[in-house]
């Protein structure tokens, strides 16, 4: 038999072991040339040219490139691996190592380039779907057409070729140190001896628990107000990330060996078969895997929080474009106003005005500071508020002693805790008027460059002209007025948004479209959530893949013990109910501690993107695992054929 017809033959009969492997590096190839397509399309001169959109691809595409690596240089691992036997067979007729390398080099490049032709084909045929749903994701009328890039295409051949020479480089090594005799034995090596729980291994387990749930309690309650200075915030992140990612380690090396180990306690080590196949089996396996199980859990929650963030703030963006521009146009100088109101006019855009006179004025709210610490660095006791006359809301009328405060930001109402009501003090240059303050839930009328976050302090009329009388010119805008202009007809807010981009304004970082800022927000999120899940989507697939590999060698190492089962009179159906428990936990587990990283992670500090939480996180969180549990249902079915062939 010669080279080439042994050569043939071998991969015939090894490619049904490698099918989600040639997919997932399909699937790799395909996602980096549409995604490298993107920075030399055309099209994307608008995005490029508007938020740097070029240089956002350009990053992700390098982090892309290292999740595809690392995840086909642990897959060819996993296969070399299984391949031990065959590898020593082939040195007990007399081929060399060298001989035996170039075999396996030749199916590699069959196997690899066949298969990166396949992806560039794939990837091609796609990029013009991805474009569409970019543009689609930020809002940009623009057309996406097909179109083949050389530089691309380059990029991808060069960038595979290297991945294709590393992986060689690992086959070359694991040939090189293995005898023949290690080579029969390198799939039959057990990942965990069975044997009784030790203290030490308890003691590992209860600090994993402790150490995820001190985390998440530092994280619940980082910007509560009980830091009180930038070191002490910057301290707690560190120990946040240190204390999650060692738990998640000790809790995979022996937290899970720990609870299950209570469990079989518990029924007195009367286990039925689904329980043989499932607790038994993931207490000693789960920690010879702890590394890489914390590995696939930290990133998976890494990808998952980066996403339900960007997707919070463009899910929010147009409740959050309404708090900072709370009318469709606000300009805050007289003459913008009258060029803009004559463009209106002139282009019969039926139209409603509203001038609001702002003042800022230092407030001092030591008595109505809930439970931020006194002494922090981060929160002064007398802040400067935008002040506002009674006259600028319908329906107040207030006493000379009182004043209310607006509806606060998202980000400041976590920073800052004010009381419902107390007394305040206003700090004009001369003198210091007292009030008692009560909150409201009224938005503020005015432009939020004014407030900075901060509430917006309503007072009497006469209370307004003695502040006003009596200002600290160090803290005053600019500008003092904020002329907010509303369309009559919501149709028309487009065309007026166009003519209000056109204007030449003195300055127009000071006038702002409510229409325009909810767009950028969208565009510039919508970008990030598009590159955040494009990444996700890599990660998740690559991971899952992963995990499905130790499932296939995991099954075919525990094929003889189904065959004693089955001639025990288990049935196929009994055995099968046992590996669909398995799988739950396998597959579960990593999950479900990634889901609840991230859930706390967002949750410490999500009101900085936006102003909703649940309906964004959790639908970001439910996709991500239905795409998941797609490969333990796989896992169940590879199962199901092993166990088929089992007797």
């Amino acid at each position: 038999m010669s080279i080439n017809v042994l050569m043939l033959r071998n991969l015939r009969k090894n490619i049904r072991n490698y099918y989600l492997y040639v997919f997932a590096l399909v699937f790799s190839v395909a996602l980096y040339f549409a995604f490298v397509t993107l920075q030399y399309d055309p099209s994307m001169d608008a995005v490029e040219g508007s938020i740097k959109g070029g240089a956002a691809i350009k990053s992700a595409s390098v982090l892309l490139v290292v999740i595809v690596s690392i995840f086909l240089l642990y897959a060819n691992t996993i296969f070399i691996k299984r391949r031990g036997k065959e590898i020593g067979l082939f040195q007990l007729i007399g081929m060399t190592k060298s001989k035996i390398f170039r075999i396996l080099t030749a199916e590699n490049f069959i196997l690899y380039f066949g298969s990166l032709i396949l992806g560039i084909a794939v990837g091609f045929s796609v990029s013009k779907l991805i474009l569409m749903i970019l543009f689609k994701t930020m809002g940009i009328d623009a057309i996406a057409s097909l179109h083949f890039s050389a530089p691309a295409l380059i990029q991808t051949l060069i960038v595979f070729f290297i991945i294709y020479l590393l992986i060689m480089l690992m086959n070359y090594g694991f040939i090189k140190r293995q005898s023949i005799l290690s080579l029969f034995r390198v799939t039959s090596t057990t990942e965990g001896n069975v044997k009784k729980l030790s203290i030490f291994e308890m003691i590992i387990g209860i600090a994993g628990i402790a150490l995820i749930a001190v985390g998440y309690t530092i994280s619940s309650t980082l910007f509560s107000g009980n830091l009180t200075s930038m070191n002490k915030l910057f301290v707690s992140m560190i120990i946040i990330l240190a204390s999650v990612i060692i738990g998640t380690y000790l809790f995979y090396k022996g937290s899970v060996s720990f609870i299950f180990h209570i469990i079989r306690k518990k029924k007195n080590g009367y286990l039925n078969i689904n329980e043989v196949l499932s607790l038994s089996s993931i207490m000693f396996r789960m920690k010879s895997n702890a590394v890489l199980l914390t590995i696939i859990t930290t990133v998976s929650a890494l990808a998952l929080g980066l996403l339900s963030l960007s997707y919070i703030s463009f899910y929010s963006a147009e409740k959050s474009a309404k708090l900072y521009v709370p009318s469709d146009f606000i300009l805050t100088d007289i003459k913008d106003a009258g060029q803009f109101k004559e463009a209106l006019v002139a282009n019969n855009l039926v139209f409603t005005e509203k001038k609001t006179e702002v003042i800022k004025v230092d407030v001092n709210v030591e008595k109505v500071l809930g439970d931020n610490p006194k002494g922090s660095s981060m929160i002064s006791n007398i802040m400067p508020f935008s002040v506002i006359s009674e006259n600028a809301l319908e329906g107040m009328n207030l006493s000379p002693n009182e004043a209310y405060f607006t509806k606060i930001s998202s980000a400041m109402d976590n920073l800052i805790s004010l009381k419902d009501e107390g007394p305040i003090e206003f700090k004009g240059a001369h003198e210091v008027i007292p009030q008692a303050y009560k909150k409201v839930d009224k938005n503020a009328p005015i432009l939020g460059y004014f407030t900075g976050g901060l509430p917006v302090a309503i007072v009497d009329e006469t209370i307004f002209d003695r502040l006003k009388k009596d200002l600290d010119p160090a803290i005053q805008r600019d500008y003092s007025v904020n002329i907010g202009i509303d369309m009559k007809d919501r149709a028309s807010v487009e065309q007026a948004n166009d003519l209000f981009q056109s204007m030449k304004f003195k300055d127009k970082s000071i006038n702002d479209s409510q229409l325009e800022t909810k767009n950028n927000q969208k565009q510039n999120m919508g970008l990030i959530m598009f590159i955040v899940a494009f990444l996700g989507l890599t990660f998740l697939i690559t991971s899952g893949c992963i995990l499905y590999f130790k499932q296939m060698d995991e099954s075919e190492n525990e094929k003889p013990n189904y065959t004693i089962l089955r001639k025990l009179g288990f049935t196929q159906g009994d055995l099968l109910r046992g590996i669909q428990m398995k799988q739950l936990f396998n597959f579960g587990i990593p999950l479900v501690i990634g889901l609840l990283h991230s859930y706390f992670a967002v949750k410490s500090g999500w009101f900085f993107f936006g102003t909703e939480l649940m309906t964004p996180m959790i639908l970001v969180m439910i996709l991500y695992t239905a795409l998941y549990s797609i490969f333990a249902v796989l896992s169940v079915f590879y199962y199901k054929k092993v166990i088929k062939e089992s007797l």
